[in-house]
């Protein structure tokens, strides 16, 4: 049986796991008193200051503190300047360059405010339709322009043009400039445009080359930024910590040797979805959750027969501690861990809200695991699904949607205005990406011995003709009309009562090319800076 082996896959998160154990084993605690809390205090009240200064050049202002990811301290002041902005009639107009009305754009629509993307044909000649020729000689203009164009939905074809004509002519930019720093910021531009980014990745590197805002601000944000990574550094620490312990409190790792032992590779998805440093539990507990997507998606993919995986859906579908009397020995330990789990974190939800979401929760595990199931049942029999059906199933199979459904009970929107039916297109867009972008990857997954379908197997048996670079093709077209997609979503979630939500789906999609993002041989090499840089880092060059 698959549960005798005892080799263990190579694990290329060696070294960041003996991180986090020492991690673990050291005290930490939060600078909210001394020097640096009384700093941050005086910083801060500064740059309150000079957002309720009138002043021309405070939507600029506003994207550094966003780029920064400092923002969360200024939250009320950025809403009343870009709700200003919003309010005022002739908003545009008193904007006359790419640059200003692309960051007003911009901040405006990611924010969820309603804005016309008509104001880019002032920058059309009356002509032939086409855009200016001297708007390819202004390069922050064209990073702005292309910036601006991420923030598209369906039918918005200026933004198509607009990404079009600021891509080709920052590519022309690119190959005949002879600045190291601004050759270097256009490529990260067109890599990975702010909008699909996580802020939190791109931040040290805008920190680093921030010259401030006409004199003013560069000492002043880059101290507050250093001093509020340091205290954000801290509380990540002692929040990977936890979930350390108590993942090795599970043992499951020991049991079941073939699963991936991979404590902080888990915690690094809510510790990107989840930016308010306020979240801690709720990162926890979101950390426990997308640990059992991995653990499971071990179980179905490297141990076992097709019998014994009906057996364990069967025994998730029932909800039921019982249920795993009829279980296999080895199946037993991972079936009570994860209703074990869903009970605490549903219980937790109840004390908090007053509300107990259990049920659904297990719902959601259910569905999951009859998309495993399903997942199974084609590989052993050979068969390669069409394209339809295989998305129809690795929606739910990528694990997203049990993930937000979590995520949305744990933010309090169970007790809120917002239905669960009301997140499943953000939910679906979100889980599209990044089967998508898994998909685009290596099917074997950190050199594991199990195996996966893949979008790009069944389109190319679907279109003999396809070569593999064209099928890749087809998929990021898909992806980027599914980002379009994800935009409504976004804009149309962007209440109050749902904001939190919707910025957390945004960065789960923001967070794919991360986690997906397989070198030649197979390593993650700007996942593991990242996690690098937000745990062990500092943000000093």
């Amino acid at each position: 049986m698959a549960n005798q082996l005892s080799c263990k896959s190579s694990n290329k998160w060696a070294i960041q796991e003996d991180l986090l154990r020492e991690t673990s084993h050291r005290q930490t605690s939060y600078n909210n008193d001394g020097f640096n809390s009384t700093k941050l205090g005086l910083l801060v009240k500064d740059v309150k200051n000079a957002l309720r200064t009138e002043r021309n050049d405070n939507l600029v202002l506003v994207d550094a503190l966003q780029r920064m990811g400092i923002e969360h301290h200024f939250q009320e002041d950025i809403q009343s300047i870009l709700q200003k902005e919003y309010e005022e009639s002739a908003c545009f107009l008193k904007y006359q360059t790419p640059f200003d009305v692309s960051l007003c754009f911009r901040l405006l629509r990611q924010e969820g405010y309603h804005v016309s993307s008509d104001v880019f044909k002032k920058f059309k000649n009356n002509d032939d339709g086409t855009f200016g020729l001297n708007l390819s000689q202004d390069v922050n203009g064209l990073i702005g322009l292309y910036e601006a164009s991420q923030l598209g939905v369906e039918g918005e074809h200026i933004l198509d043009e607009v990404a079009n004509f600021s891509s080709e002519h920052l590519n022309t930019c690119l190959a005949h400039n002879d600045s190291y720093v601004q050759a270097k910021i256009i490529k990260e531009t067109l890599k990975y445009p702010y909008h699909k980014s996580l802020a939190s990745w791109k931040a040290k590197s805008f920190i680093n080359n921030f010259k401030g805002i006409n004199g003013w601000g560069r000492s002043t944000l880059q101290e507050l930024a250093n001093i509020d990574y340091s205290i954000t550094k801290e509380i990540h620490q002692h929040e990977l910590a936890q979930v350390f312990r108590w993942w090795k409190s599970l043992g499951l790792a020991e049991e079941l040797k073939l699963l991936r032992d991979q404590p902080l590779k888990w915690y690094t998805w809510p510790m990107a979805v989840l930016t308010d440093p306020r979240m801690s539990q709720q990162r926890i507990e979101l950390a426990q959750c997308i640990s059992f997507v991995y653990v499971i998606d071990d179980i179905f993919d490297v141990y076992v027969t097709v019998e014994e995986l009906t057996l364990f859906t069967q025994a998730v579908n029932r909800g039921e501690l019982s249920a795993m009397m009829n279980l296999p020995e080895y199946m037993r330990s991972p079936y009570k861990a994860l209703y074990d789990t869903i009970n605490s974190i549903g219980n937790n939800i109840y004390k908090i809200y007053g509300r107990n979401p259990t049920q659904n929760l297990r719902n959601m595990w259910a569905s999951l695991c009859n998309a495993f199931l399903k997942e199974a049942k084609w590989f052993a029999s050979g068969v390669v699904p069409t394209t339809d059906e295989y998305l129809k199933n690795g929606l739910v199979s990528s694990g997203v949607h049990v993930v937000l459904v979590h995520m949305f009970y744990i933010l309090g929107l169970g007790v809120s205005s917002i239905h669960l039916e009301d997140i499943s297109a953000m939910s679906s867009s979100t889980a599209m990406i990044l089967r998508l972008w898994d998909d685009l990857g290596s099917a074997k997954d950190e050199n594991q011995e199990g195996n996966d379908g893949s979008y790009i197997e069944c389109y190319m048996k679907e279109n003999k003709d396809a070569s593999i670079e064209l099928a890749r093709e087809h998929v990021l077209k898909l992806i980027e009309d599914e980002w379009k997609q994800l935009n409504k979503e976004y804009f149309c979630l962007m209440s109050p009562s749902s904001r939190s939500f919707s910025k957390a789906s945004l960065n789960s999609a923001r967070m794919v090319p991360l986690m997906y993002g397989y070198a030649d041989n197979q390593s993650l090499p700007v996942l593991q800076e990242y996690i690098k840089s937000m745990l062990y880092g500092d943000l000093a060059k």
